[in-house]
Protein backbone atom coordinates (compact mmCIF):
# COMPACT_ATOMS: atom_id res chain seq x y z
CA UNK A 1 0.00 0.00 0.00
CA UNK A 2 1.34 3.84 -0.49
CA UNK A 3 2.43 5.70 1.77
CA UNK A 4 1.99 8.92 2.28
CA UNK A 5 5.12 10.58 3.61
CA UNK A 6 4.90 14.23 3.08
CA UNK A 7 1.83 16.32 2.86
CA UNK A 8 0.53 19.68 2.48
CA UNK A 9 -2.89 21.16 2.72
CA UNK A 10 -3.26 25.10 1.11
CA UNK A 11 0.34 25.33 2.19
CA UNK A 12 0.79 29.24 2.27
CA UNK A 13 3.70 31.79 3.01
CA UNK A 14 2.71 35.51 3.08
CA UNK A 15 5.28 38.18 3.25
CA UNK A 16 3.29 41.27 3.72
CA UNK A 17 0.82 41.52 0.37
CA UNK A 18 3.04 38.86 -1.22
CA UNK A 19 2.19 35.30 -1.04
CA UNK A 20 5.81 33.44 -1.84
CA UNK A 21 3.84 30.23 -1.41
CA UNK A 22 -0.07 30.34 -2.47
CA UNK A 23 -2.58 27.56 -1.41
CA UNK A 24 0.40 24.49 -2.05
CA UNK A 25 -1.53 21.23 -2.11
CA UNK A 26 0.98 18.12 -2.27
CA UNK A 27 1.57 14.73 -1.97
CA UNK A 28 5.00 12.93 -1.80
CA UNK A 29 5.07 9.13 -1.57
CA UNK A 30 6.75 6.16 0.11
CA UNK A 31 9.99 5.51 -1.69
CA UNK A 32 9.79 7.48 -5.27
CA UNK A 33 11.60 10.80 -6.37
CA UNK A 34 9.97 13.77 -6.56
CA UNK A 35 10.63 16.45 -8.49
CA UNK A 36 9.66 19.94 -7.19
CA UNK A 37 9.62 22.42 -10.48
CA UNK A 38 9.72 26.20 -11.01
CA UNK A 39 10.91 29.18 -12.19
CA UNK A 40 13.01 31.43 -9.80
CA UNK A 41 11.37 33.27 -7.18
CA UNK A 42 8.51 30.16 -7.85
CA UNK A 43 8.17 29.54 -4.17
CA UNK A 44 9.68 26.11 -4.12
CA UNK A 45 13.22 27.06 -1.51
CA UNK A 46 10.15 28.76 0.81
CA UNK A 47 7.96 25.41 0.69
CA UNK A 48 11.03 22.99 1.35
CA UNK A 49 12.22 25.55 4.51
CA UNK A 50 8.34 25.44 5.77
CA UNK A 51 8.34 21.67 5.68
CA UNK A 52 11.63 21.58 7.62
CA UNK A 53 9.96 23.68 9.92
CA UNK A 54 12.41 26.63 9.58
CA UNK A 55 9.60 28.97 7.86
CA UNK A 56 5.97 29.14 9.73
CA UNK A 57 3.85 29.11 7.16
CA UNK A 58 0.85 31.83 7.68
CA UNK A 59 -2.17 29.65 6.45
CA UNK A 60 -2.31 25.56 5.79
CA UNK A 61 -0.91 22.50 7.31
CA UNK A 62 1.79 20.16 6.59
CA UNK A 63 2.64 16.85 7.92
CA UNK A 64 5.75 14.74 8.09
CA UNK A 65 6.92 11.55 8.13
CA UNK A 66 3.57 11.96 10.06
CA UNK A 67 4.16 14.62 12.14
CA UNK A 68 4.28 18.57 11.90
CA UNK A 69 7.08 20.27 10.31
CA UNK A 70 9.99 20.90 12.73
CA UNK A 71 9.23 18.22 15.14
CA UNK A 72 12.13 16.35 16.59
CA UNK A 73 10.08 12.91 15.84
CA UNK A 74 10.23 14.02 11.95
CA UNK A 75 13.79 15.97 11.81
CA UNK A 76 15.60 12.78 13.16
CA UNK A 77 14.48 11.35 9.82
CA UNK A 78 14.99 13.52 7.43
CA UNK A 79 17.92 14.71 5.76
CA UNK A 80 18.05 18.19 3.54
CA UNK A 81 20.21 19.91 2.01
CA UNK A 82 18.86 23.35 1.26
CA UNK A 83 19.78 26.96 -0.19
CA UNK A 84 23.85 25.74 -0.65
CA UNK A 85 25.66 23.94 2.19
CA UNK A 86 27.25 25.64 5.42
CA UNK A 87 30.88 24.16 6.58
CA UNK A 88 33.55 25.12 8.71
CA UNK A 89 35.98 26.39 6.11
CA UNK A 90 39.31 25.64 8.54
CA UNK A 91 38.12 21.81 8.51
CA UNK A 92 38.89 19.46 6.06
CA UNK A 93 35.84 17.63 4.56
CA UNK A 94 36.04 14.58 6.28
CA UNK A 95 36.37 16.42 9.71
CA UNK A 96 33.25 18.66 8.90
CA UNK A 97 30.96 15.41 8.66
CA UNK A 98 32.38 14.11 11.73
CA UNK A 99 31.35 16.97 13.52
CA UNK A 100 27.99 16.48 12.29
CA UNK A 101 27.78 12.95 12.86
CA UNK A 102 28.57 13.33 16.53
CA UNK A 103 25.59 15.70 16.74
CA UNK A 104 23.29 13.18 15.40
CA UNK A 105 24.38 10.51 17.82
CA UNK A 106 26.71 9.04 14.49
CA UNK A 107 30.07 7.68 14.66
CA UNK A 108 32.49 8.50 12.45
CA UNK A 109 32.12 5.64 10.43
CA UNK A 110 29.05 7.33 9.27
CA UNK A 111 31.00 10.24 7.99
CA UNK A 112 33.37 8.19 5.99
CA UNK A 113 30.33 6.57 4.05
CA UNK A 114 28.73 9.61 3.38
CA UNK A 115 32.04 10.87 2.04
CA UNK A 116 32.24 7.70 -0.53
CA UNK A 117 28.85 7.49 -1.38
CA UNK A 118 29.57 11.41 -2.79
CA UNK A 119 32.77 10.39 -3.73
CA UNK A 120 34.94 12.69 -2.17
CA UNK A 121 36.51 10.11 0.24
CA UNK A 122 40.25 11.37 -1.89
CA UNK A 123 39.84 14.71 -1.10
CA UNK A 124 38.42 14.26 2.20
CA UNK A 125 41.78 15.66 3.89
CA UNK A 126 41.17 18.80 2.21
CA UNK A 127 40.44 22.09 4.27
CA UNK A 128 36.49 22.63 2.70
CA UNK A 129 37.39 26.40 1.96
CA UNK A 130 39.72 24.89 -0.80
CA UNK A 131 36.66 22.68 -2.07
CA UNK A 132 35.60 23.88 -5.82
CA UNK A 133 31.61 24.70 -5.87
CA UNK A 134 30.78 21.34 -6.99
CA UNK A 135 32.54 19.71 -4.85
CA UNK A 136 30.88 21.99 -1.88
CA UNK A 137 27.96 21.18 -3.28
CA UNK A 138 28.65 17.01 -2.81
CA UNK A 139 29.81 17.29 0.46
CA UNK A 140 26.21 19.11 1.16
CA UNK A 141 24.40 15.85 -0.24
CA UNK A 142 26.77 13.73 1.80
CA UNK A 143 25.68 15.82 5.25
CA UNK A 144 22.21 15.01 4.10
CA UNK A 145 22.97 11.69 3.76
CA UNK A 146 24.09 11.10 7.23
CA UNK A 147 22.24 8.36 9.57
CA UNK A 148 20.24 7.15 5.96
CA UNK A 149 17.44 9.30 6.35
CA UNK A 150 13.94 8.10 5.37
CA UNK A 151 13.39 11.54 3.59
CA UNK A 152 15.92 13.59 1.35
CA UNK A 153 15.09 16.55 0.50
CA UNK A 154 17.53 17.84 -1.56
CA UNK A 155 17.02 21.72 -3.59
CA UNK A 156 19.09 22.00 -6.66
CA UNK A 157 21.65 19.34 -5.33
CA UNK A 158 23.04 19.69 -8.77
CA UNK A 159 24.63 23.38 -8.97
CA UNK A 160 28.25 23.33 -9.85
CA UNK A 161 28.77 20.06 -10.71
CA UNK A 162 29.91 19.38 -14.57
CA UNK A 163 28.64 16.78 -16.58
CA UNK A 164 30.26 14.16 -14.80
CA UNK A 165 29.27 15.30 -11.37
CA UNK A 166 25.47 15.85 -12.74
CA UNK A 167 25.37 12.07 -13.42
CA UNK A 168 27.14 10.40 -10.40
CA UNK A 169 24.50 12.40 -8.60
CA UNK A 170 21.66 11.38 -10.85
CA UNK A 171 22.85 7.30 -10.09
CA UNK A 172 23.21 8.78 -6.69
CA UNK A 173 19.57 9.61 -6.33
CA UNK A 174 17.95 7.00 -7.78
CA UNK A 175 20.37 4.41 -5.87
CA UNK A 176 19.39 6.33 -2.33
CA UNK A 177 15.36 5.32 -3.85
CA UNK A 178 16.15 2.26 -4.79
CA UNK A 179 16.94 1.57 -1.50
CA UNK A 180 13.35 2.34 -0.17
CA UNK A 181 14.26 6.14 1.10
CA UNK A 182 12.10 9.07 -0.62
CA UNK A 183 13.93 11.97 -1.97
CA UNK A 184 11.74 15.63 -2.67
CA UNK A 185 13.98 16.82 -5.15
CA UNK A 186 13.97 20.59 -5.95
CA UNK A 187 15.75 21.57 -9.58
CA UNK A 188 15.56 23.11 -12.95
CA UNK A 189 17.49 20.66 -14.77
CA UNK A 190 14.50 20.08 -16.38
CA UNK A 191 16.56 16.84 -18.30
CA UNK A 192 17.18 15.28 -14.96
CA UNK A 193 14.67 15.51 -13.92
CA UNK A 194 12.74 13.59 -16.64
CA UNK A 195 15.37 10.75 -16.07
CA UNK A 196 15.47 10.02 -12.75
CA UNK A 197 11.50 11.58 -11.38
CA UNK A 198 8.74 9.31 -11.07
CA UNK A 199 6.26 12.10 -10.22
CA UNK A 200 6.38 15.80 -10.46
CA UNK A 201 4.99 18.89 -8.80
CA UNK A 202 5.29 22.12 -11.21
CA UNK A 203 4.86 25.76 -9.04
CA UNK A 204 4.57 29.05 -10.71
CA UNK A 205 4.17 32.35 -8.37
CA UNK A 206 3.68 30.12 -5.50
CA UNK A 207 0.69 28.36 -7.22
CA UNK A 208 0.93 24.75 -8.08
CA UNK A 209 0.00 24.47 -11.25
CA UNK A 210 0.69 20.24 -11.56
CA UNK A 211 0.67 17.48 -9.93
CA UNK A 212 0.97 13.84 -11.23
CA UNK A 213 3.64 11.30 -13.30
CA UNK A 214 6.11 12.85 -15.95
CA UNK A 215 3.99 10.72 -18.43
CA UNK A 216 1.01 12.53 -17.73
CA UNK A 217 2.25 16.34 -17.73
CA UNK A 218 4.09 15.67 -20.73
CA UNK A 219 0.76 14.40 -21.95
CA UNK A 220 1.81 11.62 -24.39
CA UNK A 221 3.43 12.11 -28.08
CA UNK A 222 1.62 14.30 -30.48
CA UNK A 223 2.01 13.93 -34.26
CA UNK A 224 3.83 16.59 -36.51
CA UNK A 225 2.81 17.28 -40.48
CA UNK A 226 4.96 19.36 -42.46
CA UNK A 227 3.18 19.61 -45.75
CA UNK A 228 2.28 22.08 -48.78
CA UNK A 229 -0.39 23.33 -49.56
CA UNK A 230 -0.50 23.77 -45.36
CA UNK A 231 -4.34 24.76 -45.97
CA UNK A 232 -4.89 21.79 -47.69
CA UNK A 233 -2.94 19.60 -45.14
CA UNK A 234 -4.82 20.97 -42.04
CA UNK A 235 -8.26 19.72 -43.61
CA UNK A 236 -7.11 16.49 -43.98
CA UNK A 237 -4.98 16.32 -41.01
CA UNK A 238 -7.73 17.39 -38.87
CA UNK A 239 -10.54 15.08 -40.84
CA UNK A 240 -8.33 12.13 -40.10
CA UNK A 241 -7.37 12.55 -36.22
CA UNK A 242 -10.88 13.70 -35.74
CA UNK A 243 -9.27 16.62 -33.36
CA UNK A 244 -8.86 20.44 -34.31
CA UNK A 245 -5.05 21.14 -35.83
CA UNK A 246 -2.37 23.45 -34.05
CA UNK A 247 0.11 25.12 -36.11
CA UNK A 248 3.24 26.06 -35.42
CA UNK A 249 7.05 26.65 -36.61
CA UNK A 250 9.47 24.49 -35.86
CA UNK A 251 13.39 25.17 -35.41
CA UNK A 252 13.39 26.07 -39.12
CA UNK A 253 11.23 28.28 -39.44
CA UNK A 254 8.82 25.55 -41.13
CA UNK A 255 5.05 25.64 -40.74
CA UNK A 256 4.05 22.33 -38.64
CA UNK A 257 0.93 20.72 -38.26
CA UNK A 258 0.38 18.73 -34.83
CA UNK A 259 -2.43 16.89 -33.44
CA UNK A 260 -2.38 14.15 -30.62
CA UNK A 261 -0.62 10.67 -32.04
CA UNK A 262 -3.07 8.56 -29.73
CA UNK A 263 -5.60 6.86 -32.09
CA UNK A 264 -4.40 8.26 -35.35
CA UNK A 265 -3.92 5.63 -38.44
CA UNK A 266 -0.55 7.16 -39.58
CA UNK A 267 -0.29 5.20 -43.00
CA UNK A 268 -3.74 5.72 -43.56
CA UNK A 269 -3.18 9.58 -42.74
CA UNK A 270 -0.16 9.31 -45.58
CA UNK A 271 -2.43 8.01 -47.75
CA UNK A 272 -4.94 10.81 -47.39
CA UNK A 273 -1.88 13.50 -47.89
CA UNK A 274 -1.11 12.13 -50.75
CA UNK A 275 -4.58 11.12 -51.96
CA UNK A 276 -5.78 15.04 -51.76
CA UNK A 277 -2.55 16.36 -53.65
CA UNK A 278 -0.18 17.45 -50.67
CA UNK A 279 3.44 17.19 -50.62
CA UNK A 280 3.94 15.42 -47.83
CA UNK A 281 7.71 16.85 -46.41
CA UNK A 282 7.38 15.04 -43.03
CA UNK A 283 5.09 12.60 -40.82
CA UNK A 284 6.51 12.26 -37.53
CA UNK A 285 5.74 11.15 -34.11
CA UNK A 286 7.18 12.57 -31.35
CA UNK A 287 7.17 12.61 -27.33
CA UNK A 288 6.95 15.99 -26.21
CA UNK A 289 9.66 17.10 -23.65
CA UNK A 290 9.13 17.61 -19.77
CA UNK A 291 11.26 20.93 -20.91
CA UNK A 292 8.93 21.78 -23.69
CA UNK A 293 5.53 21.22 -21.14
CA UNK A 294 7.24 23.25 -18.03
CA UNK A 295 7.60 26.06 -20.11
CA UNK A 296 4.12 26.42 -22.13
CA UNK A 297 2.60 25.72 -18.48
CA UNK A 298 4.81 28.65 -16.68
CA UNK A 299 5.02 31.01 -19.79
CA UNK A 300 8.99 31.29 -18.97
CA UNK A 301 10.73 32.31 -22.29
Amino acid sequence: MTQTVVATDGLTKRYGTRAAVDGVTLEVRRGEVYGFLGPNGAGKTTTLRMLLGLVRPTAGTASVLGHPPGAPDALRRVGALVEGPGFYPYLSGRQNLRVLARYRGLDDRAADRALDRVDLAARGKDRFRTYSLGMKQRLGVAAALLGDPDLLILDEPTNGLDPAGMAAMRMLVVDVAAGGQTVLLSSHLLAEVQQICERVGVVADGRLLHQGTVDQMRGGSVLEVRAAPVAVAARVVSRVAGVEVTAGLDDHGHEVLTVPAAGVDVPELARNLVHEGVDLHTLVVRERALEEVFLSMTGVS
